[in-house]
């Protein structure tokens, strides 16, 4: 395996002419799929494009640099080598641009308590440095928002990329007279992330450590691997990256550039969240619950008050299943061709081949090969296999990691019956 290529490369180690678009160039996605095909479908991605924001750490004009598109399209996915990128991120120290990630700051005494009692996890007594994350439900308990969060003893910092500006909204709805403030900082700070620590270069305002994929107090596992435990367990793949993510402030950025690091893509950042079990973005549509992507571990607390969607989070941990589950797939890479996400998984249910379930997130591992995020219905045997149909007919076969259980059985103790006062069946 050769040296991960980075920006500061020798020019003849750079990928071909075709990867190397310059910032504007790149500006523009290239692949006609990502094109609408009417007026209101380019508006909309107009309007997704302009809200994105540009890294504030430059970049000559001879980066191999590739942008995104739509909200990713000021985000570098990679520099010509995604798979060397994702060693380069995972051993050596490697940086990830994140600038689509937006930056709030939550501030005031009743900061900590405030968000407690309306969010999923336990943080009224968040310790300062202490990362966590929280989630914002619906009442049926279907996730709306997501939070990772640290508190600096002053104010409380919130990295969002899920419907944040509902999120803001519904946070500023629910203020009433607590004494709280809450800022949008996305144009004055931005986010990078790593595995365990940020190089030292880097002028980081705030660090955000990822608690994937341990079991916090008061949480569960709803995972294979470590279902009943209060531990994780020693076998879970997150225990191989963990992730951080620092906040910085832009202006702090003058003088760096991207040559000053060893860069890597977001695609390598998903490469590694995938190969942890990590649930992101993709895996959350307007139906997903946190038991069925074992959220739970991380972003929820039990046994703390009331918050929207809390009866329904309780009903299914303590009465039902989750109507869907979290696997991991292994893709036949024979082919090289990978489905999109969001490409139906089809496997034979009853005898006949039926829809069951979605890839989220599908990528080309460095070690692993092509792998995937699904989620299926629960009750899809976890010995099924599993296709996704790419084109005219053609077809990837992939094969299942059970993630989150399929049945979990519940503990529950019936109080006894008092024979002093209720006499019923005695006499028999």
């Amino acid at each position: 395996m050769t040296d991960p290529v980075s920006p500061n490369s020798d020019p003849s180690d750079s990928p071909s002419p075709e990867n190397t678009n310059t910032p504007a160039e790149a500006a523009t996605p290239t692949n006609d799929a990502t094109t609408a095909t009417n007026g209101a479908a380019d508006s909309a991605t107009d309007a997704v494009a302009e809200a994105a924001r540009r890294s504030s750490l430059a970049r000559g004009l001879s980066s191999t640099a590739v942008l995104g598109a739509g909200e990713l399209s000021q985000t570098p996915i990679h520099y010509g080598a995604p798979l060397r990128e994702q060693r380069v991120l995972e051993e050596k120290n490697g940086l990830v641009d994140l600038a689509h990630l937006r930056v709030l700051r939550l501030s005031g005494p009743d900061r900590l308590t405030w968000l407690n009692s309306i969010t999923t996890q336990k943080i009224d007594q968040l310790a300062p440095g202490v990362s966590t994350e929280t989630l914002v439900l619906d009442p049926n308990g279907r996730i709306e928002g997501w939070l990772k969060i640290v508190d600096d003893g002053e104010a409380l910092w919130a990295v969002s990329e899920l419907n944040t500006d509902a999120t803001l909204d519904f946070l500023r709805k629910m203020v009433f007279m607590m004494r709280v403030e809450i800022e949008d900082l996305s144009d004055e700070y931005q986010c990078f992330g790593a595995v365990t620590s940020l190089p030292e270069t880097l002028p980081v305002t705030q660090l955000w450590a990822d608690p994937w994929p341990h079991i916090g107090s008061g949480s569960a596992s709803y995972a294979q691997i470590d279902l009943g435990q209060s531990v994780v367990g020693t076998d879970h793949p997150g225990l191989e990256t963990p992730f951080v993510i620092g906040i910085v402030k832009r202006s702090d950025l003058q003088g760096l550039s991207a040559r000053d690091f060893e860069m890597a893509g977001f695609d390598a950042w998903e490469a590694l969240r995938i190969a942890a079990w990590r649930p992101g973005k993709n895996e959350i549509d307007h139906k997903a619950l946190v038991g069925e992507l074992d959220l739970l571990r991380t972003s929820v607390h039990l046994a703390k008050g009331c918050y929207r969607g809390q009866e329904a989070v309780a009903r299914v941990h303590n009465l039902g299943q989750p109507p869907r589950r979290l696997v991991f797939v292994h893709l036949d890479g024979s082919g090289h061709i990978a489905p999109e996400p969001g490409t139906e998984v089809l496997a034979e249910v009853r005898g006949s081949e039926r829809g069951a379930g979605t890839l989220t997130s599908v990528t080309a591992h460095w070690e692993l090969g092509p792998i995937g995020l699904a989620v299926v219905k629960r009750n899809l045997s976890p010995d099924a296999a599993l296709s996704f149909e790419i084109s005219d007919g053609e077809r990837v076969v992939g094969a299942q990691e059970t993630i989150v259980v399929p049945v979990r059985e519940h503990e529950r103790t019936l109080p006894e019956r008092n024979k002093d006062v209720d006499a019923r069946n005695q006499k028999r």
